[in-house]
């Protein structure tokens, strides 16, 4: 019975990604999600209290959003970089796990032209990641020369920018991105770029 609510539930939280990526946030509703899952839409209700209850346990999975542990590795080895090799880990590492989850790609593609209460659950899930970073190595950041918050967020934005521009595009700048050769060159320009940054004080 157990095992059988658990299969259910892993139904339900697929069937969010693949209706977000399909057709985006307006046609997202619990009469979608019951056919895509093929199940009674009264368990939404019962299993995650509602829509949103769903939405945020789609956005805490991970096929949505990689975990820390999953960017960081071995965390005996990522404690032994210095701050500019752990940002450089970090973003290059997070730009990987992002490459792996296309419909994660389609889903961010459709909040850039839409915007309600659903797509802030989603947004609050990826800050609460940030969050999470920051907390877990606020010594080392605090003893930096740079703003990190702030630099970082450049950078994220440009490697959010790119893969879901690579989604449709070959070539920008020269770059072809989406590749895998064209994304080695901007992780190697992209690790440069935080050794010459991210320097503690």
């Amino acid at each position: 019975m157990i095992r059988d609510k658990q299969k259910t539930q892993e139904k339900m939280v697929a069937a969010v990604g693949y209706i977000l990526a399909r057709d985006g946030f307006s046609k997202f509703g619990v009469n979608s999600v019951s056919r895509q899952a093929k199940v009674d839409k009264a368990l939404i209700y019962r299993y995650f209290g509602g829509l949103p209850g769903l939405l945020r346990a789609y956005g805490n999975s991970i096929d949505f959003w990689p975990s820390l542990d999953e960017i960081i590795g071995d965390i005996e080895v990522f404690k032994q970089k210095n701050i500019g090799e752990k940002m450089a880990e970090l973003l290059v590492q997070f730009a990987r796990a992002m490459r792996r989850r296309p419909m994660t790609l389609e889903i961010m593609a459709w909040e850039l032209v839409e915007h309600n209460e659903l797509t802030q659950l989603l947004a609050d899930v990826r800050e609460q990641w940030v969050e999470k970073f920051f907390q877990r190595f606020s010594d080392e950041i605090s003893a930096t020369n740079l703003d990190v918050a702030a630099t970082s967020a450049l950078f994220g934005a440009a490697i959010n920018y790119l893969l879901i521009r690579g989604r449709n595009t070959h070539i920008f700048n020269k770059i072809a991105i989406d590749s895998d050769l064209g994304w080695q060159r901007l992780e190697a320009a992209l690790t440069e770029m935080c050794l010459r940054c991210f320097i503690s004080a």
